[in-house]
């Protein structure tokens, strides 16, 4: 059975944010603005994408 997918674009900078959230948008694997990517949709990637809510949104 596949896992449940999900996708998140990075839509704001991270330039200046805080150093915890940098290292969050990083881990989630965006580098560059408007970068899409699809993350298994476990408890760990959703509590990340919710730290960092302010510069990401899910993409349909």
């Amino acid at each position: 059975m596949a896992a449940k997918m999900f996708k998140v674009k990075l839509v704001k900078s991270p330039i200046g944010a805080k150093a915890e959230h940098v290292a969050t948008v990083k881990g989630l694997g965006l580098k560059r603005m408007g970068q899409i990517r699809e993350l298994v949709d476990t408890p760990s990637t959703r509590g990340m994408v919710n730290a960092v809510r302010h510069l990401v949104v899910a993409v349909a």
